[in-house]
């Protein structure tokens, strides 16, 4: 009889026998983390998305040279700078603003259904494998489990937006003039502190895919049907987009997860606006706070049979 016989088809503890004392050993912990982060990022289907997302900026970069054949008809960077387009009236004149610009693009859809996608294979994918049983069986515990998986989500997700912005600020520095940058606000800075105003940005989109990740990883407790899961996260995306877009349903925008998304261009104020940031970040906890919870109850009680 194998390991996974003798386990039972609920797989409770997760715990070998002849190693009860394991999952409590900080180092096994470490080591279910750096397999699930390493197993994630070395899919063929990660670097086929990832490839996606730097794609994008490459496109935004060719077709803005081709527009303007390079000369500078930006205005200047005023108060209206906060939306993409009007990133992009900026980019012949700094090819740095071709990261924000990027990310402006990328975010509303092309970001968070590369997450939707490896969210919601994260346990399904497992499951409909048939390999998640045999995961239990070794002596890792079903909430260290879910943790790792979740933790892979959130490593993709900052690599993903770091992917888009090194791949922009390589083009942009390649097909325009590269300088001193101006704020939304109209002040102006160094080009070393845009570069860093650049990195925060990168950061903050990173941290605003963290609520939908956790949304995903529930959505992929619900089903062993891997393509499902990913299906069911995507679609998610795209109805809670189309509500966010109705002004007859603007009393519940506020509570809607993309809402603050594009709070970052606060980031390229002078000084920072850290009022619709901080809603963000306080959305996307409460999303990880409520919908983790609810993967790890329907994960820890679930019956494996696959």
């Amino acid at each position: 009889m194998s390991q996974a016989e003798t386990a039972g088809p609920t797989g409770t503890t997760g715990q070998s026998p002849r190693n009860p004392g394991n999952p409590r050993n900080p180092l096994w912990t470490l080591g279910i983390l750096r397999s699930e982060i390493t197993t994630t990022l070395r899919r063929h289907r990660t670097y086929a998305l990832l490839a996606v997302l730097a794609a994008v900026p490459v496109l935004i970069g060719i077709a803005v040279r081709i527009e303007t054949g390079g000369g500078g008809s930006g205005s200047g960077g005023g108060p209206d700078g906060g939306g993409g387009p009007a990133f992009l009236t900026q980019v012949t004149n700094n090819g740095l603003f071709l990261v924000f610009a990027a990310l402006a693009a990328t975010l509303p859809v092309f970001l968070p259904m590369a997450v939707g996608v490896v969210a919601g294979d994260a346990i399904a994918g497992e499951a409909s494998g048939g390999t998640l049983r045999y995961l239990l069986v070794a002596p890792a515990g079903r909430t260290r489990l879910l943790l790792a998986k979740y933790a892979s989500v959130l490593t993709f997700c900052l690599v993903a937006t770091f992917v888009v912005a090194a791949s922009a600020l390589a083009v942009g520095a390649l097909l325009f003039p590269v300088g001193e940058v101006t704020t939304i606000s109209g002040t102006r800075i160094s080009f070393g502190e845009g570069l860093v105003r650049a990195a925060l940005t990168a950061a903050v989109v990173a941290a605003s895919l963290v609520g939908f990740a956790a949304l995903g990883l529930f959505v992929s407790t619900l089903t062993d049907s891997g393509i499902g899961a990913m299906a069911a996260t995507v679609g998610l995306l795209i109805t809670v987009q189309i509500l966010d877009s109705i002004p007859q349903l603007s009393g519940i925008h506020p509570y809607l997860f993309p809402h603050y998304w594009m709070s970052f261009a606060d980031v390229l104020r002078e000084p920072v606006h850290w009022e619709e940031l901080s809603k963000n970040f306080q959305l996307q906890g409460l999303y990880a706070a409520v919908f983790g919870s609810a993967a790890w109850a329907r994960f820890t009680s679930k019956d494996i049979t696959a």
